[in-house]
């Protein structure tokens, strides 16, 4: 079945002003892999283009300049009956099909150029030839919108977004491309025909994330359980190998990215730079710095200071559901010839994982969290707290919405089959947890306990702690 354009609400609207500029645009296009870029340029413009071409992967200079050629031939060249042999002619030979294509039509004239990194051979001088096409012709026709598109963040972030040279501040549209939310993921899946229930699509995300490629191999009539192990634990399942595949697309020197992502993978609350090199031998220098905002541009770890703590303290957390489904079970595992996963579902290794895992879901949905609230038109600042206490005072808090009307939300995560039962117990330690916070930060406005639950809160003598309670059904409202 083909897939629906979901959500993008914000990119539908970049792209909206961009075909209504009075002038050139050139526009990147950007995101990790499998999150719909390519999708969403051809559904936008229904691959109607005054020219497209897309590079090809692990191919020498003289086969992309093939492929382009023939790219050429397919909207219209036809005064040429060999390939280019530089990029320099090639862009020469667009700029020609292009000024021909002026004539035909008032409208935008529309150049898509998908996985442009994969063009960029080594010494192809293929960025050398886009400036000279976008500075010397394509920016003053003021009809042209050239996009590029990749899924090699450090390479467009180096040769395009942050280029020195040629094509310095010639950006005029960043269009990323994040997870689809909750809400998102919900009306894809019902989209494409499948039944699930809401703790089912908060599994899978849970396990995979809002990534439409992933999403769209969940097949009809197969439980989360069934799908989960044709995916990811059969052998040669769908999405097998997709973990190595997807940073190797992503980054250069993937390996060092890899590394980092398997250190935090070890620490749910997050680890400081320091404790990351500790971890993973990386010289500290220039390039890890690179590596950290990287992954933190791409959606895969957060950066956060702690509850009034200083920036030298900051610490990074894996936040990537299917980076950390893989270190806690693809990659400790492997595949298997029988079920897996199925076998799982009840243990408490599962429970383990899916108390911590619902807890970053909460963590990127704290705007649905903060709209039940009824906050969000307010100032706030979300921070996760671990004291700094001796053993026996030790606590952490794993989201703090400090709110610029003086009161402080302290959010309880608790992943449950049916309505939370709050015991003497829990209550006991979350008092305790609470009281240390509000002690060690010397707070003194209001803290007001939120319990982030699946179904709900079960009302007995210890329940009256919370001041709110949100449910799974809102964390669907954004």
């Amino acid at each position: 079945m083909d897939s629906i354009l979901v959500g993008r609400k914000e990119q539908l609207r970049q792209l909206d002003r961009i075909m209504t500029s009075k002038e050139s645009e050139f526009v990147t296009v950007y995101g990790r892999r499998r999150i719909g870029k390519t999708f969403l340029v051809n559904s936008y413009f229904d691959n109607k283009f005054a020219f497209k071409v897309t590079g090809l992967a692990k191919k020498a200079k003289r086969d992309q300049l093939a492929n382009f050629f023939e790219s050429l031939k397919r909207y219209g060249e036809t005064v040429h009956s060999r390939k280019p042999r530089t990029w320099a002619e090639a862009f020469e030979r667009l700029r020609s099909l292009l000024e021909l294509s002026k004539t035909k039509n008032s409208s935008k004239r529309v150049v898509f150029i998908d996985e442009l990194p994969w063009m960029d051979s080594r010494g192809s001088n293929l960025i050398t030839a886009l400036e000279h096409f976008w500075n010397d012709w394509a920016c003053v026709e003021r009809d042209v919108v050239l996009i590029v598109c990749g899924s090699a963040t450090s390479w467009l972030t180096t040769k395009i977004l942050k280029n020195k040279g040629g094509l310095h501040n010639r950006v005029t549209e960043k269009v990323y491309l994040h997870p689809f939310t909750l809400s998102e993921c919900k009306e894809y899946i019902t989209s494409n025909g499948l039944l699930m229930d809401d703790k089912s699509i908060a599994e899978c995300y849970m396990i995979m994330g809002g990534v439409p490629y992933y999403l769209k191999q969940l097949k009809k009539g197969r439980s989360l359980a069934q799908n989960i192990d044709e995916m990811f634990f059969m052998k040669k399942g769908s999405l097998d190998g997709e973990f190595d595949a997807l940073y190797a697309s992503l980054f250069e020197q993937s390996d060092k990215y890899i590394n980092v992502i398997k250190a935090l993978s070890s620490k749910n609350k997050g680890l400081t730079r320091q404790e990351i090199l500790d971890a993973t031998g990386i010289d500290a220098g220039g390039h890890f710095s690179t590596i950290l905002k990287n992954l933190v541009d791409c959606d895969f770890v957060r950066c956060y200071k702690g509850y009034n703590k200083k920036t030298k303290s900051s610490l990074y957390q894996l936040i990537d559901s299917f980076s950390l489904f893989y270190f806690k079970f693809i990659h400790k595992y492997g595949t298997f010839d029988k079920p897996f996963w199925q076998y799982q579902i009840g243990t408490g290794t599962h429970d383990t994982w899916a108390g911590l895992a619902f807890e970053q879901l909460c963590l990127n949905h704290y705007k649905s969290i903060e709209k039940k609230l009824g906050i969000s038109g307010i100032i706030t600042n979300v921070f996760s707290w671990i004291s700094s206490g001796k053993a026996d005072e030790c606590a952490q808090i794993d989201l703090v919405i400090k709110r610029s009307d003086r009161v402080i939300n302290i959010c309880e995560m608790k992943y449950y089959d049916g309505e939370y039962v709050m015991d003497k117990k829990d209550k006991t330690d979350f008092e305790r947890r609470v009281r240390i916070f509000k002690a060690e930060n010397k707070i003194k406005v209001p803290v007001h306990p939120v319990l982030v639950t699946t179904y709900g809160l079960k009302s007995n003598v210890y329940s009256g702690i919370f001041q709110n309670t949100i449910t799974l059904e809102d964390l669907f409202s954004l």
